[in-house]
């Protein structure tokens, strides 16, 4: 069974920065590709970013240069870090590794206001 466990969220002032924590069980990451996601309220859920198991990563352009996703093998855990935050960065953020699209967890709330 794949368990995924997101945290490290929480409210931050514009300009601010997070870390996004994903940790799985039930899988090893480091051969899967693995993707946050996000949602805002009255949105759909959008890609943000993604990294493979080679280490390649990519972004959705409005969070290119802000944001970085990384993977510790080690830990079993991959990492958002989010800079220079922006209130649209609002959302519940998800990971998920795409091989096992039907895994969720519960998500993390990233609040992004003054």
């Amino acid at each position: 069974q794949v368990q995924l466990v997101e945290s490290g969220g929480g409210l931050v002032q514009p300009g601010g920065s997070l870390r996004l924590s994903c940790v799985a069980s039930g899988i090893l990451f480091r051969f899967y590709a693995v993707k946050w996601f996000r949602q805002a309220p009255g949105k759909e859920r959008e890609l943000v970013a993604g990294i493979t198991p080679s280490g390649d990563t990519v972004y959705v352009d409005s969070v290119k240069g802000r944001f970085t996703i990384s993977s510790d093998n080690a830990k079993n855990t991959v990492y958002l870090q989010m800079n220079s935050l922006k209130p649209e960065d609002t959302a519940v953020y998800y990971c998920n590794p795409p091989y096992f699209p039907d895994f969720w967890g519960q998500g993390t709330q990233v609040t992004v206001s003054s």
